[in-house]
């Protein structure tokens, strides 16, 4: 199912999404499965890449010089993992992420992080349109209620079902993390 020396790209596990102001938020095991993930990814030794967010959004808890861009502990890069800063939903805009997959010889990605509906959905469809076999690890992802232009507030739960049921066998394949685990254990025997 994934491909041996797939890329894990681990996008925006920050400090800034724990601020109240994102309101509910689903699946609150999103950042142990991303450390399962990593922690699998070095094991076997395969390609680790990280996105970063750095809003250009006046008071963005994402903002530069703000506690809120630091990646998260359970995320946090080691040396020679590369960290790509944006300030867009996608991890390819303004980004050497495409360039350096291409130099690398990368063809299959697997993504994890925040959010579901923004920009893990935002990178997950550009990396399906510039030909990169695409996996979206559904638990270890996770979003926030969202009000619609009516004023309907949708749970973070459905928000999160529909982005990845959007992405699923169109732009990537959505899987579990356990099938992953599984994957990249298996790759070594």
């Amino acid at each position: 199912m994934i491909p041996d020396g797939a890329a894990l790209l681990v996008i925006d596990v920050q400090k800034g999404f724990d601020a109240p102001g994102w309101g509910g938020r689903n699946n609150a095991s999103a950042e142990d499965v991303v450390a399962q993930l990593l922690e699998a990814w070095r094991s076997a030794g395969w390609p680790v890449i990280h996105a970063q967010h750095v809003s250009l959004e006046p008071g963005s808890a994402l903002g530069p010089g703000q506690a809120g861009v630091e990646i998260k502990p359970e995320a946090e890069p080691r040396a020679g993992e590369p960290v790509f800063q944006k300030s867009v939903n996608s991890a390819f805009i303004g980004t050497g992420l495409e360039d350096h997959l291409r130099s690398e010889g990368i063809e299959s990605l697997v993504m994890a992080g925040l959010t579901t509906n923004h920009c893990v959905s935002t990178t997950a469809r550009m990396a399906g349109n510039l030909g990169f076999r695409t996996f979206v690890v559904a638990d270890a992802t996770a979003t926030f209620d969202r009000l619609g232009p009516d004023g309907t507030v949708y749970p973070a739960d459905l928000v999160h079902a529909v982005s990845l049921a959007s992405l699923h066998e169109e732009f990537a394949v959505v899987v579990p993390s356990a099938d992953v685990l599984a994957a990249v254990a298996a790759s070594g025997d």
